[in-house]
């Protein structure tokens, strides 16, 4: 399958600094593993398309949307920004998890963020791949500044450019992150290895004060109704859909409240 990209998506992308250095690995195997299951991806993509920065330029955002629309097959623009905000909650879900399990987190640059084409399922999707040699160690006492960078330069500004150029809600877009941090954090906190860290990061993830800058109020925390992770797998804890069944390949979520 070609993918046709306008004029201006292909200049903004030969901007992009893509120094992917496959021999400087800071991941140990459990972490590419687990990265790879997320469709996330440390090396450099075979067809790339756009970066975090071209996705933040208001000069690129319109055209950026059209190429996820067409790699996506989505229907229209709404569904092909929350399509591609559930791969950023997959990226993101991956943030915690690395902080969590290894006192890591990816800090790169945005453009050396790279969203590419990759065949997954027999289906082409838009996967991120991030350099290994971006990710370092968090000291303690910079937890809560990280975790707030994570909302705030990966969250919230990306759900500001994709509503920009669609109707989609915000509320949307923030649920499709939190339905991978519950599934992640599911997994973290009944793990003794992960427990306390992740309890940390979860309970600052739930403060109000945290989301000041981003929000009036954790978002996380009004999603999860004052409930534990596991006691919310496998129900209807959204409040809005993600429109997962309009996109061709895909089901609808488990997670949805149409069920």
């Amino acid at each position: 399958m070609i993918i046709q990209q306008t004029e201006r998506s292909l200049n903004l992308l030969k901007q992009a600094k893509t120094g992917y250095n496959e021999s400087m690995k800071n991941l140990t195997t459990d972490q590419l593993r687990q990265l790879n299951m997320y469709s996330i991806y440390t090396e450099k993509p075979e067809r790339p398309l756009f970066t975090l920065q071209t996705l933040l330029d208001p000069n690129g955002i319109a055209d950026t949307l059209n190429i996820i629309q067409a790699v996506s097959g989505s229907p229209n623009q709404t569904v092909a920004a929350s399509y591609f905000m559930r791969r950023v909650g997959m990226f993101v879900a991956m943030q915690f998890y690395n902080l969590a399990a290894y006192d890591e987190v990816w800090d790169g640059d945005p453009d050396t963020l790279l969203f590419g084409a990759i065949e997954e399922y027999g289906k082409l999707s838009v996967s991120t791949f991030a350099r290994a040699e971006d990710w370092r160690h968090v000291e303690d006492d910079e937890r809560q500044a990280v975790i707030r960078q994570i909302l705030s330069e990966q969250c919230s500004s990306v759900i500001k450019q994709l509503r920009t150029v669609s109707s989609v809600s915000p509320l949307t877009l923030w649920e499709n992150i939190f339905g991978f941090l519950l599934w992640q954090y599911h997994v973290l906190l009944s793990d003794p290895s992960s427990a306390d860290e992740a309890r940390a990061d979860f309970d600052m993830l739930k403060d109000d004060a945290l989301w000041d800058g981003t929000a009036t109020r954790s978002l996380f925390s009004t999603y999860l109704k004052g409930c534990e992770p596991s006691a919310l797998i496998n129900t209807e804890v959204r409040t809005t859909c993600c429109f997962s069944k309009d996109v061709p390949g895909l089901m609808q979520c488990g997670f949805c409240p149409l069920k």
